[in-house]
């Protein structure tokens, strides 16, 4: 977990933090591949407010499930709807604060020396068919692999190409495969490729091959004091601009 701005190690066990900075932090769950993106964002809100921001970035899967059983997270940024659906369903949710924050596109990355190529409907590219593993979060439980084998599939080749796919835990982890070697691609999101030094972006799925890619963003039913600020500061044109920059598409607010 990411710690954004806590007091010194010497003040954890004292009463209290200085008078300067507010003693109450609050946490956001959030999916991996918007965790980068929101620590420069809880840095800048520090700044402006010198309220804490800690970010617990992992699995959207993952971070449902704990919230489902009660662990103490103040606001939730999903990678997809249904996960937030669940959460919902479960009476964590506050009322009337959910909605939908961002969006992203589904891309295909690979070595910086590979060539980029097309993605269209009909035969494989030849791309695919040569690599020998392809990485993915995992399709069973994570937003990303899900839209990789939704895309795969509104393509037809997902029987061509299921052998060759290596499940990861979440879509940083896919990544990450691609950059160590493990993996001669990965399917990851738009944003995860542009922070990559080690990898190149050869390949976009069309939009129209997969379900749209959402992230919505909601308050917990026992979030503390602040929380609501910070979801207003996540609106915001200093987020809006940090969001964008990582390549995330920003939506409306409500």
């Amino acid at each position: 977990m990411q710690v954004i701005g806590l007091c010194s190690l010497a003040g954890l066990f004292a009463t209290g933090c200085s008078k300067d900075v507010p003693p109450a932090s609050i946490t956001i769950f959030a999916a991996a591949s918007a965790g980068e993106a929101l620590r420069e964002i809880a840095d800048r809100y520090r700044e402006v407010t010198g309220q804490q921001v800690m970010i617990n970035a992992a699995a959207t899967s993952t971070l449902a499930k704990q919230l489902i059983e009660g662990a103490p997270g103040d606001l939730f940024l999903s990678a997809d709807e249904s996960w937030m659906d669940k959460v919902e369903a479960a009476g964590q949710l506050r009322p009337g604060s959910r909605h939908d924050l961002l969006g992203n596109d589904l891309v295909v990355v690979g070595a910086k020396n590979a060539a980029p190529f097309d993605l269209k409907a009909g035969d494989p590219p030849a791309s695919l068919l040569a690599a020998k593993r392809i990485a993915v979060a995992d399709p069973a439980h994570v937003p990303a692999g899900r839209y990789a084998t939704e895309a795969l599939r509104s393509m037809g080749w997902l029987d061509v190409v299921a052998p060759k796919l290596l499940s990861a835990p979440d879509v940083r982890a896919a990544l990450r495969l691609v950059e160590m070697g493990e993996a001669d691609l990965g399917i990851v999101y738009l944003t995860d490729s542009r922070g990559s030094e080690t990898t190149a972006l050869l390949a976009r799925f069309p939009a129209e091959s997969h379900s749209p890619i959402l992230y919505p963003v909601a308050i917990t039913k026992t979030a503390r004091e602040g929380s609501e600020a910070f979801l207003t500061f996540l609106t915001g044109d200093v987020a809006r601009g940090i969001f964008a920059k990582a390549g995330f598409r920003v939506l409306e607010t409500p």
